[in-house]
């Protein structure tokens, strides 16, 4: 009998915190490359070590992860139990932000690289664990929104991430302060460490499944068949998927203060909201991508497809109100959002359609910027957010697609991939270095390139094994 379209949100609401958490550190880290850049007097592709610091960790974290579990002789998060694996992973970047008060105190550059490195170090258990729950929080039909709500709320963090380090920085929008103070970064990163140890003792007594039953484990009664998750042609081809995937979205963010700077003659202090417009375009995407996830008959679903982007973009406004920016020149990307709902509404909901619209969309957007300059440019750069929204519930999804019992561990190698974040953020410092910054976003543009390409295979590789999106 099919199950019910239910989502089970007494538990998912509690999980999403550490969706928040990811959001916060991630974007946050944008407005960290420029302030390390001018005080420790860095080049454009050494600035890039917090990103690569930062996404590199995922990686190592994978890789230990599947260490312990070949130890251990059983997957670690079933050994231990969800709600576990999320405290620990929490405790573990919580143990990074200490690193932030001596990395100030001393101002040392590798000791901050270090306390980030740690942090995506915990985000990697967390992210093991969480993706997989978020899915299994309800029926498997809207396993893909719940995980693209789940997006929503890290974008939350990702929209006023930057603005509330921007302002332990800076201060005020109206202050004069435009030295970049390293010692004045220890103090909002010592309390996040704090608030990542509470919420693991909330999550520990909160009421989500240790072992949730896994729709894949239930369904999966092959006793023959694939032995590993990498013998899947769309697993590791999306493996490749995610990589860029995560590097175009990082590095569009953390290398467009640089472009602003250098070409558009901003000072770093004034860079935040539009560091938080980027991260908050994710979260228009996602809000929008998400409707379904909250079963509403047809009609109401079409009309929240066009409310809840505007609802996004309303809780971008505002948090850039209270932190006393000008607004003004926000108001015309309420159009640019409108290419979004568009773009979702011709994909009907298909995630390979999804992934290769907005792929297409991505690389005009940056050719555009590419090729034009003023705010043309840097909307062209931040609508990159928009079409970048959706693209990794669909990856995740079409990856691990047909695996079976095999889901988890293909989970673990698809967050293994989320170093491209890192990598994609060098390169694409390093041809600045070499060709200009405006010049550099072809890299993204190759990035959007081979998530087109991904998007018509896959749908061959699953047609293939009897698997209809």
């Amino acid at each position: 009998m099919k199950k019910s379209a239910r989502t089970y949100w007494g538990q998912f609401i509690p999980l999403v915190t550490v969706f928040f958490f990811w959001g916060f550190v991630a974007a946050s880290n944008d407005i960290l490359i420029p302030v390390f850049k001018a005080a420790f007097h860095l080049s454009q592709t050494q600035s890039q070590f917090v990103s690569l610091a930062f996404y590199v960790a995922y990686t190592v974290g994978s890789l230990l992860y599947l260490l312990v579990s070949a130890v251990l002789k059983q997957d670690l998060i079933q050994k231990i139990g969800y709600k576990n694996g999320l405290a620990l992973g929490l405790c573990i970047s919580a143990l990074g932000t200490l690193l932030f008060y001596p990395a100030a105190n001393s101002s040392s550059f590798t000791l901050m690289l270090s306390g980030l490195f740690i942090v995506g170090l915990g985000f990697s258990l967390q992210q093991t664990a969480a993706n997989p729950l978020a899915i299994a929080l309800g029926s498997r039909e809207t396993g893909s929104q719940r995980l693209t709500l789940a997006g929503g709320i890290n974008n939350f963090g990702t929209t006023i991430g930057p603005l509330i380090v921007s302002f332990a920085i800076f201060g005020t929008p109206s202050s004069n302060n435009t030295v970049a103070s390293i010692e004045s970064v220890k103090i909002p990163y010592l309390v996040l460490g704090l608030v990542f140890f509470l919420v693991a003792v909330f999550l520990k007594f909160s009421s989500l499944p240790d072992r949730p039953a896994l729709e894949e484990d239930a369904q999966d009664s092959r006793t023959h068949g694939p032995s590993s998750a990498l013998q899947f042609p769309q697993l590791v081809l999306g493996m490749l998927a995610i990589f860029v995937y995560v590097g175009v979205e990082v590095s569009t963010a953390s290398n467009l203060p640089a472009y602003m700077e250098l070409t558009q003659g901003y000072l770093t202090k004034d860079i935040a909201p539009f560091i938080s417009l980027y991260w908050g375009s994710l979260m228009i995407g996602r809000w929008t991508g998400a409707v379904e996830a909250f079963q509403l008959s047809d009609g109401a679903a079409k009309l929240a497809k066009f409310l809840a982007p505007y609802l996004a973009f309303s809780v971008f406004l505002a948090v850039n109100a209270i932190a006393q920016h000008e607004l003004s020149r926000f108001y015309v990307y309420g159009a640019v959002v409108l290419v979004l709902i568009f773009a979702d509404l011709a994909s009907k909901g298909n995630p390979a359609n999804m992934l290769g619209i907005f792929s297409v969309l991505g690389i005009s957007a940056l050719i555009l910027g590419m090729c034009t300059s003023g705010m043309v440019s840097i909307y062209a750069f931040t609508s990159i957010g928009l079409f970048c929204s959706t693209l990794w519930p669909c990856i995740f999804s079409l990856a691990i697609s047909g695996l079976g019992k095999h889901t988890g561990q293909g989970s673990n190698f698809l967050i293994m991939m989320i170093m491209g974040g890192g990598v994609v953020s060098w390169l694409q410092g390093f041809v600045a270095d070499k060709v200009g910054i405006q010049m550099s976003y072809i890299v993204g543009v190759g990035c959007f390139s081979y998530l087109a390409f991904y998007s018509w295979k896959v749908k061959t590789i699953l047609a293939r094994q009897g698997i209809d999106l």
